[in-house]
């Protein structure tokens, strides 16, 4: 009888350490697999591709891509923006903004089209003019002056319209310099933005110093651009020769990441 229970105890003894030893091995292959997950990089913003999207797809083929939330999460200057799949909801506040900015400036540019069209310089005077001719000349000169001295008023009060595109589409940047986005205009698709963490093959992107940049893409024609940003043109096979990428620089450091089709407008 003593035996039978040493022998049993042996036995469950022996049981106990190889479930032991089984659930170790269960989770190292699980910590395994979960630290390989972790460990796949995410996939490089290029011109390649990004998130399912290709610079050669039309707008309908990338709306329909499933890439994009349904709703634009913003409307400026004529242009539509969609956040990527999973990113934030459209904001009414700063849209609405953004609509009544959007129509201050279109009326603001058909008002200065309009008189640009009507005025109508004075000829000069013949060779040989009566003094009445003379005369008469010289008022009209008089006339165009004061009308143009209208003019220089009227246009510095519609630029205070068209000058509030600026901080409109800076307060766009900012609310979704995060996340990211995709911009269309009249030609179709025209930025794609990338997300803060998004980085390039190169390993560049938002936080990447200036030398950092340069060092990276050393020989590629990386050049500087308007309002302090730095270009590269992008592979011409995957959209067009007319798209770049487009590094927006704050204090020495790149600030946004972006691929831009250049020569494209909003409206």
């Amino acid at each position: 009888m003593v035996g039978m229970k040493r022998g049993t105890r042996v036995a469950v003894a022996v049981l106990t350490m190889a479930l032991v030893a089984a659930g170790a091995a269960a989770c190292e292959g699980d910590k395994g697999g979960a630290a390989a997950a972790a460990g796949t990089p995410p996939q490089p913003f290029g011109a390649s591709g990004y998130r399912g999207l290709q610079l050669s797809m039309t707008k309908d083929e990338v709306l329909a891509s499933g890439a994009l939330e349904a709703s634009p999460v913003s409307v400026l200057n004529g242009c539509t923006d969609y956040a990527y799949k999973g990113g934030p909801a459209p904001d009414p506040v700063r849209m609405a903004n953004e609509a009544e900015v959007h129509a201050k400036a279109g009326k603001a540019l058909a008002r200065m089209d309009e008189m640009r069209a009507k005025r109508k310089p004075v000829p000069p005077l013949a060779a040989g003019a009566s003094l009445k001719e003379m005369q008469e000349h010289s008022a009209r000169l008089q006339e165009q002056l004061q009308q143009d001295t209208a003019d220089q008023q009227e246009f510095a009060a519609l630029q205070k319209d068209l000058d509030l595109v600026t901080p409109a589409r800076k307060a766009r940047d900012e609310a979704l310099r995060a996340t990211g986005r995709v911009n269309f205009g009249t030609e179709g698709l025209r930025q794609v933005v990338a997300p803060a963490d998004a980085r390039t093959a190169e390993g560049v992107g938002a936080g990447s110093t200036e030398e950092q940049l340069k060092q990276a893409y050393a020989g590629k024609d990386l050049k500087p651009a308007e309002g302090g940003k730095f270009e590269l043109p992008a592979d011409s096979g995957s959209g067009g020769p007319d798209w770049f990428y487009e590094f927006t620089m704050t204090e020495g450091k790149v600030a946004a990441l972006a691929l831009v089709k250049h020569d494209t407008y909003c409206s």
